[in-house]
């Protein structure tokens, strides 16, 4: 492979929903080496790089209007099997590929890109990191990650608490890199808007029950008639039958026809950091529109009314003066974040993506680390910590699931073409993708209720 120069970069993003694709994206203008340009189509757009975005064929592939409401652009875009992406990178040469996947995902890309790329020495630099925060499944995520050459945390926290999972097993830390969230920015908040705007930031699993998700939309709508006076807005992820990176059985579309909301009441979709421009209070369970809000200095309130728990992700925000319930939010609460814990967190730190301030630094250590792996001739090869002698009894499942086999060679009989599909292919996938929405969103719930009988 020949040696390349910031201006000839080229970077693959491989993604499996429309949230892991703007972090992909996002995440490698971020981090490749070169002077930045001011931000562009895909934020700080790098000088001559050359960016191809890959999206793994599964149950959250992004559909066309949600890579358009994502708002990153690539320069070239396929669906592909895993086994598809494998060979891809066996034909194609690039400098720095970015997995955007799910642990298990990312851990089989590993073992495949281990195989392609065996007895090569310039082979590309492997980032991967997680979109946003991490308050489940720390080490299993942790692990499945191990191999690549960069694993990226957000936050100063979550650097410390990478390297502890890792060095606690006898793991190799050196590749956890502390950076931020590549997708902070946009203009500080400034004062109230006319009219005052209230947005809920809602999460396709957080809460998980009709029950929960009913008492907060009536808390919502509550809060509407309560303030005829404010705008209220339900901000929502995707369209009915659309998945995202978490699978959503009861959508909130439908959940609130039976409630006859007012008319300062609307449900808006759309870019985050556009509704955020007109944003007063950001209402959330847990969301990582938590921490956009908070850079942005946007009063932020993060829901206690279903209690502070692990299986909601809001006991992240202990510590942040953001906690707070409707009742408070009725009588006029606006939490003040603590600023001590919005620091260690690589929110609220000043700067933008392409200029000062410490958030404008934040990626410079990702940068120069790959700009010292791309200048070595011997890069080492990728040595995941999940090998058939450490996880006999994990490991293979993990690969199976996409087809590959505890080498990471690809299964026989593994789903891979060499040209695009044909017309009969694409309506059979899309009915198959419909079919398991279906069974998700109506199927699913239907049994699960009648088990509780």
């Amino acid at each position: 492979m020949p040696p390349s120069t910031p201006k000839s970069l080229r970077i693959a993003v491989l993604a499996d929903s429309d949230t892991r694709w703007k972090w992909g994206a996002l995440t490698a203008d971020r981090i490749a080496p070169g002077p930045s340009m001011e931000a562009g189509p895909r934020g700080g757009a790098q000088v001559g790089l050359a960016l191809d975005g890959y999206l793994l064929r599964g149950r959250a592939t992004p559909t066309p209007r949600q890579l358009e409401e994502v708002g990153v652009r690539a320069d070239s875009m396929r669906e592909v099997t895993a086994v598809e992406f494998l060979r891809a990178m066996a034909e194609t040469s690039y400098d720095i590929v970015v997995l955007a996947l799910v642990g298990g995902g990312v851990q089989a890309m590993l073992h495949g890109l281990a195989r392609v790329w065996d007895g090569q020495d310039e082979r590309p630099v492997v980032v991967t990191g997680y979109v946003g925060v991490v308050y489940e499944k720390l080490a299993d995520g942790l692990l499945l990650r191990h191999g690549a050459d960069l694993v990226l945390a957000n936050s100063r926290q979550d650097a410390e608490r990478f390297r502890a999972v890792y060095e606690g097993v006898g793991a190799d830390a050196s590749s956890v890199t502390e950076v931020a969230l590549p997708f902070l920015g946009g203009a500080a908040y400034e004062g109230e808007h006319d009219p005052y705007t209230v947005v809920f930031a809602v999460q396709p699993s957080v809460p998980d029950n009709r029950r929960d998700r009913v008492y907060l939309l009536e808390r919502l709508v509550g809060h509407a008639r309560l303030h005829p006076e404010r705008e209220v807005l339900l901000k929502l992820r995707s369209r009915p039958g659309e998945h995202t990176t978490h699978i959503e059985e009861l959508p909130y579309q439908k959940l609130i026809q039976r409630l006859d909301p007012p008319a300062n009441f609307r449900l808006v979709y759309g870019n985050m950091g556009e509704v955020l421009d007109r944003t007063d209070l950001l209402v959330t369970i847990s969301s990582t529109a938590a921490l956009e809000s908070l850079h942005r200095r946007i009063p932020t309130a993060v829901l206690t009314d279903l209690g502070i728990r692990e299986v909601l992700g809001n006991h992240h925000f202990v510590g942040s003066g953001c906690l707070a319930s409707w009742d408070q939010l009725d009588a006029g609460h606006r939490p003040v974040p603590d600023e001590e814990w919005v620091a260690r967190q690589g929110v609220a730190a000043g700067g933008t993506p392409s200029g000062g301030g410490s958030y404008g630094r934040a990626f410079d250590a990702a940068r120069e680390r790959i700009t010292k792996l791309l200048a070595s001739p011997h890069r080492p090869p990728l040595t995941p910590y999940y090998t058939p002698v450490t996880a006999p009894g994990y490991l293979p499942g993990i690969l199976a699931r996409h087809h590959l086999g505890p080498d990471g060679t690809p299964l026989p009989g593994a789903p891979a073409h060499e040209r695009e599909p044909g017309p009969v292919r694409q309506i059979v996938r899309r009915a198959a993708r419909g079919a398991y929405r279906h069974g998700v969103q109506r199927v699913a719930p239907v049994i699960r209720r009648m088990g509780e009988l």
